[in-house]
């Protein structure tokens, strides 16, 4: 069964946060770090995971990413803060 996850990444001082939806995850973050994406990630060297979320579908997924990102920066601060205090760079299996 395929699962999709929205995750939050930053650059390396912090100061920026991305939010995306992706079926697959470990693909997704290695584009993000090796800056195959143009755009903002790119621009921004947005290149570490700090967060992420699974679901079973790609609506949940999309859903949860629209609440993300029409939150306030302070509230997505809390939520990474919840599971990654540190801000650390989450692993995934494959990058």
């Amino acid at each position: 069964m395929r699962k999709y996850h929205v995750y939050i990444m930053t650059n390396r001082t912090d100061t920026v946060l991305y939010t995306g939806v992706t079926g697959n995850l470990a693909k997704r973050v290695f584009e993000h770090k090796n800056h195959l994406i143009d755009g903002f990630t790119k621009k921004y060297n947005v290149t570490k995971l700090v967060y992420s979320e699974e679901y079973a579908s790609a609506d949940d997924a999309i859903r949860r990413e629209k609440q993300i990102k029409s939150g306030s920066r302070r509230k997505k601060i809390e939520m990474i803060k919840k599971i990654n205090p540190g801000f650390n760079d989450l692993k995934v299996i494959g990058v």
